[in-house]
């Protein structure tokens, strides 16, 4: 009943909103992009509010720029989860544009979509991240390229770092932030989720995503721990390949540490400090 009456909260009261914002936002994206940035952050918060979710933030949220925020990749719902942590903007395999509704709200926040099954493409793309970073926009690479079953982090690819490089080139700059991010979900409804129940937050790319939509709603009262790493710098001498797997060390061990609960028996520590 619970389960029920929170996916039908989520339809009456997000759904409606969601109307009301979506000409508001298009307006912003052409002609207020400082509001564009903030109402994505808004209706992230709201949405995850309405399912039950809380998203702990650790670490020093970065505000140099041009940034790039490379994160581990678990489910769609990270996109809710990273968007009410600030302003930000994604980069979304192509595929993701054919989603009904989905497609609509995804270019609402100015989403870059990119095919890394076509190399031919790959220059454009690497452009259309590099002119955003250049015009301050922070944007979000998930590196493993797929989301996993949560179990553990999977290998970044290099290939997008480029366009961190590409933007050094263009705008003249001397170094380009990137951002290591961890996501873990690691509790629902204040127990902890073993290696068994990581599926139930997590959406390996073999489930369809409608059942894991609303199967993750009328969950939803999940943990998720967002943890902010040690900023690196890319200059014009910085390897690809270098950056990716310096930035995939990082992420893969603060995500180890939330899912071992470290975070969060250091924030009970100072609270008792405190």
């Amino acid at each position: 009943m619970a389960a029920t009456f929170r996916v039908l909260i989520v339809i009456v009261v997000l759904l409606p909103v969601t109307i009301v914002l979506m000409p508001v936002q298009y307006l912003a994206v052409l002609f207020f992009p400082s509001v564009s940035r903030k109402i994505p952050v808004f209706w992230h918060k709201l949405t995850l509010f309405l399912v039950g979710t809380k998203v702990f933030v650790r670490g020093k949220i970065p505000s140099d720029k041009p940034l790039l925020i490379v994160a581990n990749h678990l489910s769609w719902s990270d996109i809710l989860v990273l968007g009410s942590s600030m302003e930000l903007c994604f980069i979304a395999k192509d595929e993701v544009k054919s989603w009904p509704g989905i497609s609509t709200l995804a270019r609402l926040q100015r989403t870059v979509f990119v095919n890394r099954g076509r190399r031919s493409d790959s220059a454009n793309q690497v452009n259309s991240i590099a002119t955003r970073l250049k015009e301050g926009d922070v944007m979000v690479l998930f590196a493993e390229g797929t989301t996993s079953s949560g179990h553990r982090v999977m290998q970044f690819k290099s290939a997008l770092f480029g366009a961190a490089q590409y933007a050094l080139k263009e705008s003249h700059l001397e170094a380009v932030s990137v951002q290591p991010v961890a996501i873990a979900y690691t509790h629902l409804f204040g127990m902890p989720l073993g290696r068994f129940h990581q599926t139930q937050a997590a959406w390996p790319g073999d489930i369809p995503l409608g059942p894991h939509l609303i199967n993750f709603l009328r969950k939803g009262a999940y943990d998720v721990e967002v943890v902010f790493g040690e900023p690196l710098v890319i200059t014009g001498e910085t390897s690809r390949r270098e950056i990716a797997q310096n930035t995939e060390a990082q992420v893969k061990k603060m995500f180890q540490k939330a899912m071992r609960g470290d975070y969060l028996k250091d924030s009970e520590v100072n609270s008792l400090k405190n």
